[in-house]
């Protein structure tokens, strides 16, 4: 049982350093919720009835994708740093501040609420948690299958991403029911890897993250898009005209069609700051923001790096919310403690209104 503790925690420092979304449970757990697909026990029975079975290397046990470099030394504590001036978008001297901090993988895929809140994906507890503009948490959907992002559309359906075995992307609200969990009659798993990050259009489709880039249509038929990607963090633009996928050390853009398929792959931006890209989001003025070890690396909209609000750890997830949307939250996932936190800074930036995701 030690030894068996001990790998599961240093494989969790491992992915979690390359901005991978996959944590093996360190108490042992095999199988079920709480335990993402590619880590259950039960998986090869899944996979052994896929029409087309993932591709060498991109099955649950395989690397992380192309693209994801080798893991740095993990970094023992808090690290120093200074928050420099960014015109429009924040104020020099700016501090970071803890907001929850909770043991295990359990907070990821954050998304703003209408009252200034936030919801956060609970990985190991397969729940959702709300935390209200006082920091007050209260657990708002429970019984969910390894719950890992969260995607809000502008007519306000919320939509899961649950990262378990038989993955699937559900609707929470207003109704609580499956919408994508097959591709081309393949289970999800059939894939490979993790279903990661999800963003949601208003005609009722959901774009997602599995080592590639695909889109559910608003009917849950799911298609492929793009070509030669290792995807993580993904956002659509407010405008819902254009959709960008962090794709290790850059970020590719794609156009969008009417009928929510996607064209015109290209890449729109480099991290100057060093690290892989992970989560991401967006204000009013169209900046996009990128979670990523050194911090968050921000960008103009056409693609401009414009520079770098550093943070006490890596982060993996942002979002804006509280009160006029004028607060970044961001979510620490640290494998050597196994531990997450959610921190937040004030901006000058204010996020978008309406769907933030």
């Amino acid at each position: 049982m030690k030894l068996t503790r001990t790998l599961a925690l240093t494989m969790g420092i491992l992915l979690a350093n390359t901005g991978w979304a996959q944590i093996i449970p360190p108490n042992g757990q095999t199988t079920g919720p709480g335990v993402q697909a590619a880590q259950d026990s039960k998986e090869p029975e899944v996979l052994k009835a896929c029409k087309v079975p993932p591709p060498a290397g991109r099955g649950g046990r395989g690397p992380a994708p192309a693209g994801r470099g080798p893991a740095p030394a993990p970094v023992a504590g808090p690290r120093e740093y200074s928050v420099a001036a960014m015109n429009g978008v924040i104020a020099a001297g700016q501090k970071w501040t803890d907001v929850l901090q909770v043991d295990g993988n359990n907070a990821d895929g954050i998304v703003a609420t209408k009252d200034g809140g936030l919801l956060t994906a609970q990985n190991d507890k397969s729940d959702i948690l709300k935390i209200d503009r006082k920091g007050k948490t209260s657990v708002v959907y429970s019984g969910l299958n390894t719950s890992g992002s969260l995607a809000l559309n502008s007519k306000g359906v919320l939509f899961v991403a649950n990262r378990g075995l038989n993955a699937s992307i559900d609707e929470l609200a207003p109704q609580r029911k499956a919408f994508a969990n097959k591709i081309d009659g393949d289970p999800l798993d059939c894939i490979g890897g993790v279903l990661n990050d999800i963003s949601a259009d208003s005609k009722g489709g959901v774009y997602f993250t599995q080592g590639g880039l695909f889109y559910a249509d608003p009917k849950g038929n799911v298609k492929r898009y793009g070509q030669n990607l290792g995807t993580n963090g993904i956002i659509l633009t407010a405008d819902e005209k254009h959709v960008y996928v962090t794709n290790g050390p850059t970020v590719a853009a794609f156009d969008v069609q009417t009928d929510g398929s996607l064209t015109n792959q290209r890449e729109f931006a480099k991290l100057e700051a060093g690290g892989n890209g992970d989560g991401s989001t967006f204000d009013a003025a169209g900046r996009i923001y990128v979670s990523s070890n050194p911090g968050v690396q921000v960008f103009s909209p056409d693609g401009k790096y414009l520079g770098l609000i550093p943070t006490p750890r890596g982060i993996i997830s942002l979002a804006f919310s509280g009160p006029g949307r004028k607060t970044l939250y961001a979510v620490v996932r640290e494998g050597a403690t196994n531990k997450d936190w959610i921190i937040s800074i004030p901006m000058i930036a204010q996020g978008a209104k309406g769907r933030g995701k």
